[in-house]
């Protein structure tokens, strides 16, 4: 039964930032699940993800995109729609790192540049999305925030301000969608390791310290956040929104 539910033949998901990483991995996993994935990224290595999932006999395309500019946001909807019919599941997963440092000396330009990609991308993403499920009759929405967005990382300040509006901004959706059938949820993964992580990791200091936290004692790979997100745009999940689903290792359980 829940295999039967977790069956996307026939949906098409869209995803924002899976070049590498989270989501990549899971355009992979929602593609060999019969789903047809649109790839929404500034980073050309999403050619990659779509000649992946091309190469195992599903369907995707890759539409560049940066999440910042809504008419690129808006064209990115209007195409997935156009070209396959519909919009069912949205997992909006571009994100930035800023350099860590204590607020005093983060730049106002690292602060625009997080906040730009981070919150305001994760808005224009559910405004053109939403704005198609509204007329569709329904669907789900992902939001990738972190555990930075339930409690606070040192020197990562703007981080954690744009991760803590992620949660905020899922929470209001949901409320404001509800009726119209969108269910809107956020992801808070802990330390993965992925490219955008590695250079933390192959520090030795800095990976005692940041693996530390994990009651596992180390960095999630990407395959192991995949399940909460299918299961999040599953009928399985059909009576959960405005949720926030930590995947962290056990970090934030003390």
């Amino acid at each position: 039964m829940s295999e039967q539910l977790l069956d996307f033949t026939g949906k098409v998901v869209l995803i924002t930032g899976a070049a590498t990483g989270i989501g990549r991995a899971t355009a992979l996993a929602f593609a060999a699940q019969g789903a047809t994935v649109v790839i929404g990224d500034v980073d050309k290595r999403s050619e990659e993800t779509v000649g992946a999932i091309e190469d195992a006999g599903g369907t995707a395309l890759f539409v560049p995109t940066d999440v910042t500019v809504a008419e690129q946001v808006e064209r990115l909807v209007r195409t997935a729609v156009d070209r396959f019919g519909g919009l069912h599941v949205a997992f909006n997963n571009a994100g930035v790192l800023p350099p860590m440092a204590p607020l005093l000396e983060q730049s106002e330009a690292d602060w625009d540049r997080t906040i730009a990609v981070d919150l305001k991308g994760l808005f224009l993403s559910m405004k053109y999305e939403i704005a198609h499920m509204v007329t569709a009759g329904g669907g789900a929405i992902i939001n990738t925030a972190s555990i930075a967005g339930v409690i606070a990382d040192p020197a990562m300040s703007p981080y954690v301000a744009a991760k803590h509006g992620v949660v905020g901004l899922s929470k209001a959706a949901a409320v404001d969608y509800a009726t119209a059938g969108i269910r809107v949820n956020a992801l808070a993964p802990g330390l993965v390791h992925t490219p955008m992580t590695q250079a933390w990791l192959d520090d030795p200091q800095m990976r005692a310290t940041v693996t530390a936290a994990s009651q596992l004692g180390r960095p999630a790979e990407p395959e192991e956040i995949v399940g909460m997100v299918l299961y999040l745009a599953s009928p399985l999940a059909s009576f959960t929104t405005g949720g926030v689903f930590v995947v962290d290792g056990g970090q934030t359980t003390r």
